[in-house]
């Protein structure tokens, strides 16, 4: 297969990684949530053939705007993401990533997406949790008895919601099985380099992070903020 990007020879093969990912979004995700983990996965989209599916409650756009009160009357700046799917139509895949953001302290705004993860979660290959989105997939049942991290500025309030977890306060991310989850919203990109170097082998990682002239943290217990916000 001719690809834009030449893998190196330890890359894993086509047939044995995961190739078909979907992310959810929901009026006010987290963009860097999003964009930094999708970034480094357009870029190895360039070796691999992937494919993304963007779901949604509905086909209508998703801005990052929290909804009602939580939201700044003051302002009007928000980026919004069109969806491929919804949490109904969205065919199979094998990466599911998760999104923090302030529009999840809005039970209602994403009751549905909850749903949804712990209706999907035992079919992936994988789950990926970014910031407090590590809260919706808790509160989908799926992280119970397992370790995860979340945002640490949010950690009291996220943590509550499910103390069946066994949350790490000094973690840049933390893998426990199939589930990866990180701390807050520039630590998506290193989980899924982290990721993708487990999966597709690390020398694809560095290769990809060197691409996009980024210097990963690659140890997970590399935490400054676990300290800054005293836990």
């Amino acid at each position: 297969m001719s690809t834009l990007l030449e893998l190196p020879s330890s890359a894993s093969p086509i047939e044995e990684v995961p190739l078909t990912y979907g992310v959810i979004v929901y009026p006010g995700y987290q963009a860097l949530d999003i964009f930094g983990p999708l970034d480094a996965l357009n870029s190895l989209s360039l070796g691999y053939p992937l494919q993304l599916y963007v779901i949604a409650e509905t086909m209508e756009p998703v801005s990052t705007k929290p909804p009602g009160g939580l939201n700044n009357p003051a302002s009007d700046f928000g980026q919004s993401i069109v969806p491929t799917h919804t949490f109904e139509t969205v065919p199979p895949i094998d990466v599911l990533i998760v999104p923090g953001g302030i529009g999840n302290r809005a039970a209602a705004n994403v009751e549905a997406a909850i749903k949804y993860i712990g209706k999907i979660y035992p079919t992936l290959q994988y789950l990926i949790a970014v910031c407090t989105g590590s809260r919706m997939v808790a509160q989908a049942g799926v992280l119970d008895g397992k370790r995860a991290t979340t945002n640490k500025r949010a950690w009291t309030r996220t943590i509550e919601f499910r103390p069946q977890v066994k949350w790490e306060p000094h973690a840049r991310w933390v893998v426990d099985g199939n589930i990866w989850t990180s701390s807050g919203v520039s630590a998506g990109f290193d989980v899924i380099f982290a990721f993708m170097g487990e999966v597709y082998g690390e020398e694809v990682a560095k290769m990809i992070a060197d691409f996009m002239e980024y210097e990963r943290h690659t140890d997970p217990t590399w935490d400054p903020y676990a300290d800054l916000y005293g836990l």
